[in-house]
């Protein structure tokens, strides 16, 4: 700014001149003059009486409190008013209101002491003007923090949301597997049983298999005592007929000279007469077992005498303790005394009575 004008000049009233209007008096108070206290002179500053200013804008250091206190005050009052619409416009998303204070001249310079006065840079002084806080820039401040604000809170509820998500998958897919590896071993277990019940079923087959083979083998070997017969008594048939208290063979009833053949190969250990079994025949096997042919009408083979299976060692007939022509046949194991049911010797020997 240029430095002030000089003040226009003060008309001024003589000493003890009549104004119109107002006679002249010799003293100065309330509607009168006085001399006492005259006389009194023109002050008429001119730019050579004024200091000069220095800088654009001057404001001059006062003491003891004065404008520029005031103007200090007012400066932090506008910050305050700018931080309060600030906040007023963040919180009520309001736009804030314009604060605008006008330029003010070299206060200092007037109101002052030009004596203690301090330059003030030009780079520092600025108008208060420019500080309004109604900007786009804050607006779009405010805005930009709410949307931040915004946009965290939604990449939390995200986040959130995408862990519940997962745990939720994980779950589900550990239920999954589960029932997967459940099914699996159940799957398993089942054809292991199944597997193993073919492979029994297979095993017994095959077992089945072999002892037929074997039998029809031991059929070739073995052959039934007689033909054209009837199963009249069994082993262990309880009866007073019998001296033991019990039948301890087999009867095959037939008429009297049917033909009696040798079960299996052997050797003759006894031909004879045996009290209540008549005309007894005893045929032992190479394995020790022991055939016992008894009630024969005739025999045909004498002791230690070799056969084969199906020759003809003697006949049917009713001799000893009978009721009626049969051939009664016991089978004696190793050669033991108490015998054992000749029908179930004779199956396992593939052969059935």
């Amino acid at each position: 700014m240029a430095s002030n004008r000089p003040a226009p000049t003060v008309p001024t009233v003589p000493v003890n001149q009549a104004v119109p209007g107002r006679p002249a008096a010799d003293t100065f108070g309330y509607g009168d003059y006085r001399t006492d206290e005259g006389p009194w002179q023109e002050w008429n500053p001119t730019a050579e009486a004024l200091p000069p200013v220095r800088g654009r804008h001057r404001v001059a250091k006062q003491r003891g409190g004065g404008l520029a206190r005031s103007s200090t005050v007012l400066g932090v009052g506008v910050i305050a008013a700018m931080g309060a619409g600030g906040m007023a416009s963040a919180n009520t998303g309001k736009p804030p209101v314009s604060i605008s204070i006008p330029d003010l001249p070299s206060v200092g310079a007037v109101f002052g002491d030009d004596s203690d006065a301090e330059p003030v840079s030009e780079g520092s002084a600025t108008a208060l003007s420019s500080l309004g806080v109604a900007t786009q820039e804050t607006t779009e401040g405010a805005r930009d923090a709410g949307d931040l604000l915004r946009d965290r809170i939604m990449a939390q509820a995200e986040s959130q949301q995408v862990q519940i998500d997962t745990k939720a998958q994980v779950t589900a897919q550990e239920a999954a597997a589960r029932q997967i590896a459940d099914a699996s071993a159940k799957a398993e277990k089942e054809a292991a049983a199944k597997a193993a019940a073919a492979k029994e079923k297979a095993e017994a087959q095959a077992a089945k298999k072999a002892e037929a083979e074997r039998l029809a083998a031991l059929a070739k070997q073995y052959t039934l005592p007689t033909s054209s017969y009837t199963i009249t008594g069994t082993f262990g048939q309880a009866g007073s007929m019998w001296s033991s208290g019990y039948h301890t063979g087999l009867d095959f009833a037939a008429p009297t000279g049917t033909l009696i053949k040798a079960v299996h190969s052997g050797t003759v250990t006894e031909a004879g007469w045996a009290g209540s079994y008549g005309y007894r025949t005893i045929l032992t096997l190479d394995d020790g077992t022991e055939l016992w042919f008894c009630h024969q009408s005739s025999i045909n083979v004498s002791v230690g005498q070799k056969v084969a299976t199906g020759d003809v060692i003697g006949r049917v007939g009713a001799t000893g303790n009978v009721t009626g022509p049969h051939l009664h046949l016991e089978v004696h194991p190793g050669g033991q005394a108490e015998g054992i049911d000749p029908a179930a010797w004779l199956r396992g020997k593939g052969l059935t009575p």
